[in-house]
Order: structure tokens, then sequence, then C-alpha cells
């Protein structure tokens, strides 16, 4: 059985929300939330936070966690994951967010498994699919097109596909499933490693999608579908949602 490692990447400086994971949720700092729901996924092997910051690792290691410090200039959260894999044991790492701390545990397992089931499978990701017009029309929602093998055609901030004969974009979700992207990356290391040092790509730079590089490189990227959904969080109305979430949870 490959040994998996979730790595949840918290960088302390975010020009909406500063200091984003240490902003505190109902007594807990965010990054503890998303750690302890991390380790109730059955697929980890062992769970770990990557931060650039001193600060993020002290509270990591006051409630028990387990951190590692990385360079301050790493420009994504998949960099940072790479980071880890050059030092740490392990064929396949998991990129859990760091700004989700509603991410059900059962939802990492899925991401797994969507790599585990497919040894030729490089990268994994999960989809869910779109239930309102305000998801299919806001940009900060990621959508994905996927063939019938389960393989990511495209991503996107803009709804794909075009719905070319159907001027009322109101309809389009009685006309066509849509589905969103869930940023939760599994990577086997070998890829990983080779991956983070490809160049950044033109369709990347548009659409400020890292993982457009993947695809533009003639890399695939399998996807499976998950019920589940999660909520990151940018800013403080997010902060607000996510309080109000956990309240009733």
């Amino acid at each position: 059985m490959p040994h998996v490692v979730g790595v949840i990447p918290a960088r302390f400086a975010s020009q909406r929300l500063p200091g984003k994971p240490l902003v505190d949720l109902l007594g807990k700092p965010m990054v503890q939330h998303v750690y302890e729901r991390a380790k109730r996924a059955k697929l980890l092997n062992r769970v770990l936070v990557a931060t650039d910051d001193q600060r993020v690792a002290d509270v990591v290691r006051t409630f028990g966690g387990e951190v590692e410090l990385t360079p301050a200039d790493i420009k994504s959260g998949s960099d940072r994951v790479a980071a880890v894999a050059r030092t740490t044991e392990g064929d396949i790492f998991v990129n859990v967010q760091g700004d989700e701390p509603i991410i059900a545990p059962e939802m990492i397992d899925e991401a797994v498994n969507v790599v585990l089931k497919d040894e030729d499978a490089e990268v994994g990701t999960l989809v869910r699919r779109i239930e309102t017009l305000a998801e299919l029309i806001n940009p900060g929602i990621v959508k994905v097109a996927f063939g019938s093998d389960m393989n990511a055609l495209y991503f996107s901030r803009s709804p794909i596909p075009f719905l070319r004969d159907e001027p009322d974009q109101a309809k389009w979700l009685d006309k066509q499933s849509f589905f969103k992207h869930i940023g939760i990356y599994v990577f086997r290391r070998g890829f990983l490693l080779k991956y983070t040092q490809i160049p950044e790509s033109p369709l990347e730079r548009a659409e400020r999608l890292e993982q457009l590089r993947i695809l533009e490189h003639g890399h695939r990227i399998k996807v499976g579908v998950t019920t589940h959904d999660s909520v990151p969080v940018d800013t403080e109305d997010d902060v607000r949602r996510v309080i109000g979430l956990l309240k009733r949870a």
C-alpha cells in the first residue's frame, strides 16, 4: 500500500486576509481546524503543515501538530507541498488546502482514491456538480470539463461548456451538467517534483489557474466526482459564513 502524506500549505501573508492560517474560528485557529479534519481521513498515513512563518509553526506545535518551515518565496501551495516532498518519505502527497476549515475527511479519502485506483494517474482531484446559477457565473468558482475517461479537459473561471443554442444562461443548468473544481490535489511524488520545475504556461497566466500548466504540457489530471462541498476562506465575509456553519455542525 502506498505511503500517503497529507500536506497543508499555510502561507501567512494574504492580500485579502492577512495572517489567514491563524484567523480565529470559534476559539481555534483556522489551520487547526484543517489539521484536525485531515487527521480524520482514513487514507492519510501522515499529516503535516508546511508554512513560511514561525508564528504559524509555533501555533501548530502548540496544538500538537507536525509542522515544517518552508521558504517564504515559494509561489504556490503545490510548490510548498513539493518542498516537503523533497525531504519527506512518501509515495503520494496530498495538497490539503489550508483555507478550507470545514473540509470533510471523507472528501480527502475520495481524492486519494482517484489516484490509488488508477496506477497510471499522476495527479488526481475532485469535482462537484454545480447547483446554482450564482456558482456557474462566479469567476471565483473554477469550472471543469472532463471526458468519459474522467480526465480533465479544461479548467476555467468561465462557465464551460458554453451552450451556444441557449441564449438564456438562466436555463443552462436545466440543459447541461456543469461541475466546479474542489481544490484538493493528490500527486504521485515523482510527478510532483517534476511538475514544479515546469515553467508557468500561457493558459495558466491567462486564467490564473496553476493546474492548467499540467494540461498544457501534455499531462493528465484524473477527476473524481464528490457530493461533499467545502468553503474556502478568502475574506472576512467568508470567515463569518464559516463560523455560522461551524456553529450549526
